[in-house]
């Protein structure tokens, strides 16, 4: 999975369509293996990125939990902490 595909679900606050959106394009790039496509693909590559954002909305929207929601800033901290001690 694409590193840099984040997880969008029991955040305070919520994820954005722009959150949405771009791990949409993230996984799109990452199956497509291209970051920007050609211009015979630039349609299919638009495409995707709607249909596979749609379903990730669908996803989030029909998702439940009963964990409290988590804070952003403490979740980045906490990898900065982490990449600290794996990386020096």
């Amino acid at each position: 999975m694409c590193r840099n595909i984040r997880p969008l679900f029991n955040y305070d606050p919520p994820a954005t369509e722009d959150d949405v959106y771009a791990a949409a394009l993230q996984y799109v790039r990452k199956v497509s293996g291209s970051t920007k496509p050609s211009t015979a693909n630039a349609d299919a590559f638009a495409l995707a990125i709607e249909e596979v954002a749609a379903a990730t909305s669908k996803l989030l929207a029909s998702l439940t939990t009963n964990a409290p929601p988590r804070d952003r800033a403490t979740e980045i901290e906490k990898a900065r902490a982490k990449n600290l001690q794996r990386f020096g």
